[in-house]
């Protein structure tokens, strides 16, 4: 089976500035433009069978411009829902909650159409998606490659390794960034992270 490429949509304004970022649509900067299309040499490199993005502009915009633009839109690769977060840093929200963890505690609740979610229920949504990952790498031939965000991709990330999804506390992801999940002797391993063009 091939290998599961993970990449992270191009900078915004709000990576820049710390702000989470779930539903808002916020497009790529001028660099974040350039990252994206940095990407496509790199990729070139791998013998792609799949790919699927996040439905947010950010996240197809870099999947075109690294060369997918008939990537699948899956809504199982959106952010993570950060309820009353979305917009606010992490400086912000220690300000009333010093000790607050988005790995472990979650997101405030926020409006009826997005309420939050918990990690566990990130969780659940990743191994959605490595399900359709592992059918895709049954199906075709070559690797996988998934445009979506930080968090996601965290989590994502540690369901893949047998983590709970708390486990992507572990894992740092840059914007502009190619990640690759191989196996090793039959088991999920990270093979390289946060590769830049």
């Amino acid at each position: 089976m091939g290998d599961l490429l993970l990449v992270r949509h191009g900078e915004t304004q709000w990576s820049l500035t710390g702000q989470h970022t779930s539903w808002t649509e916020i497009p790529l900067t001028e660099n974040g433009r350039e990252q994206a299309e940095g990407l496509a040499p790199l990729l070139a490199k791998f013998r792609i069978g799949a790919a699927f993005t996040s439905p947010r502009e950010r996240a197809r915009k870099t999947a075109e411009s690294a060369g997918f633009p008939a990537a699948r839109v899956d809504p199982d690769l959106s952010e993570w829902d950060y309820g009353a977060y979305e917009g606010v840093t992490t400086v912000e929200i220690h300000r009333t909650r010093p000790d607050w963890y988005l790995f472990t505690d979650g997101v405030a609740p926020g409006p009826a159409e997005h309420p939050g979610e918990t990690p566990e229920q990130v969780g659940e949504r990743a191994d959605r998606m490595l399900a359709k990952v592992d059918a895709a790498l049954a199906n075709t031939e070559g690797s996988v490659v998934l445009f979506a965000h930080s968090h996601f991709l965290r989590v994502l990330t540690a369901r893949r390794l047998g983590l709970p999804a708390s486990g992507g506390a572990l894992f740092q992801l840059a914007t502009g960034t190619v990640c690759r999940l191989s196996t090793e002797h039959g088991r999920p391993v990270v093979a390289s992270w946060n590769i830049r063009p």
